[in-house]
């Protein structure tokens, strides 16, 4: 099934209080998509007006900003940002509820691990 899509512009589009996303006064289920110089820079799934599924993020140019996947509103699982150059800068895993971050991994612009951390399990 594909999923309605607008435009973050669209004048029909409105973010309430608390990230609720509205469209024609409805709490919206699709994808919202943002432009900047003709380029597409975001693409955010939503879900009755929530935050719920994969996330998106480009460069201008068109080089991977940021991925990563929402439920009800809070990133679940893995989520990978990138600098401008292409290479990674971060990666982060949290629970599948979204509550706690369980690895966290950075990296400098030219691929040098800057940050690397576990969750105590137990």
């Amino acid at each position: 099934m594909t999923l309605p899509r607008i435009d973050i512009d669209d004048p029909e589009f409105d973010v309430a209080e608390g990230e609720v996303v509205f469209y024609r006064g409805e709490r919206f289920t699709g994808e919202v998509v943002e432009y900047q110089k003709g380029a597409l820079v975001s693409l955010v799934t939503y879900k009755d007006g929530i935050e719920d599924g994969p996330s998106k993020e480009w460069y201008v140019e068109g080089t991977p900003r940021s991925e990563g996947v929402l439920r009800g509103g809070f990133p679940v699982g893995e989520s990978k940002d990138w600098h401008p150059n292409g290479r990674p800068a971060a990666r982060v895993l949290m629970s599948e509820n979204g509550l706690r971050q369980l690895e966290i991994t950075e990296w400098d612009d030219k691929g040098n691990l800057t940050r690397e951390w576990r969750a105590e399990h137990g």
